[in-house]
């Protein structure tokens, strides 16, 4: 009996302590706190898109990148200028970029004057992926506690047909952590408004992050990419696998950011659109390109038709094996 108290007592002392998660509304955000001290902030409208964004590791340091939010900083660089932090949404939705800030807009000079020219020559405009938004239509949850949990509804807009609604989504995002790591869950349940959508087979997309910019593996100081399949950098690339982690030095010491993919995903296990330079996300749409043509991924929905993704985002010290991402997916598993 009195082994089996000493056990009991040494397990209690050592599984982690959660820490407490407030939430702070106001009319363009939700301030994310973890015992009082800054986590992240989930933010309705970014230009085109919501987004988290700062993120503060668990020893607290920026986790992702700052630009565009933050133009003052000039250590990072200044591409892609979508890439804010923490998104979700794809690069073509039936011709519509929800991905990219660069698609065209129909009431743009450029458009006018490329059609113009086009219906001068007698020729066909040039075909184009138009720009898309994703709004948010309401604000269903912001709760603290053990865990915090937000949810929110949003719309894709159509912008070059009258802003025509395509799809709707629902976004379960919990947030927590303790002293050694926090984590993000996504879960979104992406719903046909407009009948007969299909998200065409591109490698842009779709739930992605943009790490730190000291962390990237391109600068040559440390940073690293492994999956889950022992696949490393470069060669994570496209390729399916339940979890990705990608670390590096960020001031002076090895921070990390995995992202776990929950076997109830929608085509778990999801392909990996993971780069050097820093963009890392999860593509079930991508493989044309991730596989040279060879295989193909677009999926068209009736309308009413719904799918769901689940992710967990994990911000850790050290690298996958020192924060064991392995039994972090394990644990995930079972949720």
């Amino acid at each position: 009996m009195r082994l089996i108290l000493c056990v009991a007592v040494l397990f209690a002392w050592a599984a982690p302590v959660l820490a407490e998660v407030g939430v702070k509304k106001s009319d363009s955000s939700i301030e994310v706190t973890l015992d009082g001290q800054a986590f992240a902030t989930y933010i309705f409208d970014s230009g085109f898109k919501p987004i988290i964004w700062p993120i503060i590791g668990p020893t607290g340091k920026e986790m992702t990148r700052a630009w565009p939010m933050r133009k003052d900083d000039p250590t990072e660089k200044t591409d892609h200028v979508h890439q804010k932090s923490f998104w979700f949404d794809h690069g073509d939705v039936d011709g519509v970029d929800f991905w990219a800030e660069t698609a065209a807009d129909p009431s743009s000079e450029r458009v006018k004057r490329e059609d113009e020219a086009a219906k001068a020559a007698g020729k066909e405009p040039p075909k184009r992926l138009w720009q898309g938004k994703q709004v948010q239509t309401g604000l269903v949850k912001a709760e603290g506690g053990k865990i915090g949990t937000i949810v929110t509804t949003n719309d894709w807009l159509d912008l070059h047909h009258s802003q025509e609604r395509m799809l709707s989504d629902v976004r379960t995002i919990r947030f927590g952590g303790d002293k050694s790591a926090r984590w993000i869950d996504f879960d979104v349940t992406v719903t046909a408004v407009k009948d007969g959508v299909t998200f065409r087979d591109t490698k842009e997309g779709s739930f992605g992050l943009r790490v730190n910019e000291e962390m990237k593996v391109e600068r040559k100081t440390g940073g690293k990419i492994v999956s889950s399949e022992g696949l490393e950098d470069e060669k994570a690339w496209g390729k399916p696998a339940a979890w990705v982690d990608y670390h590096g030095p960020i001031k002076g010491e090895t921070l990390g950011i995995a992202i776990l993919n929950h076997p109830s995903s929608f085509r778990y296990p999801t392909h990996w659109h993971v780069r050097p330079y820093g963009l890392f996300a999860a593509n079930p749409w991508g493989l044309h390109d991730f596989t040279a043509g060879k295989e193909h991924s677009e999926y068209r929905m009736t309308k009413g038709d719904s799918f769901t993704l689940r992710y967990r985002v994990i911000f850790h010290k050290g690298d996958e094996k020192q924060a064991d991402i392995a039994a972090a997916f394990a644990n995930y598993t079972k949720e």
